[in-house]
Formats: C-alpha cells, structure tokens, sequence
C-alpha cells in the first residue's frame, strides 16, 4: 500500500459554469462539510504512487480531444441531497478509454457505471433535500457547460489539494 494520498480526476469545466455550480454548493451544502469546491468527477481515488503513470495518460488522452460540450440535464434527488445530471457521449467516451488504462487500480466506486454529475447538496435532512431538488426543478431549463480538461486532485482525508490541470488539445 502506497504513503501517497490517493488521486481524484474531475472535469475542468469552463468559468461560468463553476462559478455557478460553486455558488449552488456554497449557498446549499452543509457550510462544516463543505470543503471542496463544486465538481464532476470522473475517479474518486486513483493511487497516488502511480501519478507519473497517470499524468502520462491523462496528457496523451486530453491531447488528442478539443474542449467538450456537456448537457445540464436537470436537478436529480440523491437521497440526502441534490446533484444536476450531465449528458456528454465525449464524456463518457473519455472517461471510458481512460478506465481501460486505470483498470488495475479502480476501486468499486469507479468501477460501477458512470453517472456525471454535480452534486450541490449532500449529507442534509432528507425532506429539506427533496424541497429543494423540487424547487430546482420547477426553475430548471436545460444549458450547455464545457469541459475544458481535466484535474487532478489530492485527496487529503476530507479536503483536497490541486496537483494538475490539463487542458483539452494541449
């Protein structure tokens, strides 16, 4: 077992859409667990004593792709909380190719199916979750975002640390 702290990989989506995804998160998730900013992940902990194999990867992967258009599908009730849908056939198609090549190191959680998502809201009361994924929704109309890379983060036991952005076509 590795002493380096796991990796996390998330899209590196555009300003405006962070910004706006981030300001969700700030005003709904519960301000003492909040603290990560807002994000859609594509693996929740690849092995920190692998980063050069997996920077590698990463950099061959965004190289050979442009920025990417991911459709905003609509508040979605996670049980405790409220998260948005993301519909992106590139998406997927990226994190696909790119869980081949982690396939040894993936743990459950970044074996099961694909979901994207942003979560806004998590570990809340349930009902007061429910309330707002209803609310979000009457005042949903569906939008683009781009992605325009990827990040890589250090997982530090709650927080997260940044190690890398690497942008699409670089």
């Amino acid at each position: 077992m590795s002493d380096r702290p796991p990796l996390i990989v998330t899209a590196a989506l555009d300003e405006g859409a962070f910004d706006w995804f981030d300001d969700l998160r700030r005003t709904h998730f519960p301000k003492a667990r909040n603290v990560v900013p807002a994000h859609l992940t594509l693996f929740h902990a690849l092995p920190g004593d692998q980063e050069p194999f997996i920077a590698e990867t990463l950099k061959a992967a965004c190289a050979r792709r442009g920025p990417m258009t991911l459709a905003v599908r609509g508040p979605w009730f996670i049980g405790r909380g409220v998260a948005y849908r993301i519909a992106s056939g590139e998406l997927e198609a990226l994190r696909a190719e790119l869980a081949q090549a982690f396939a040894p190191w993936l743990t459950p959680q970044d074996r099961a199916p694909f979901r994207p998502h942003i979560t806004i809201q998590n570990k809340a009361d349930p009902a007061q979750a429910r309330a707002l994924c209803e609310r979000l929704q009457l005042e949903f109309e569906p939008f683009d975002i781009i992605a325009e890379g990827l990040l890589v983060w250090r997982y530090l036991g709650g927080s997260w640390a940044a190690v890398a952005k690497v942008g699409f076509g670089a």
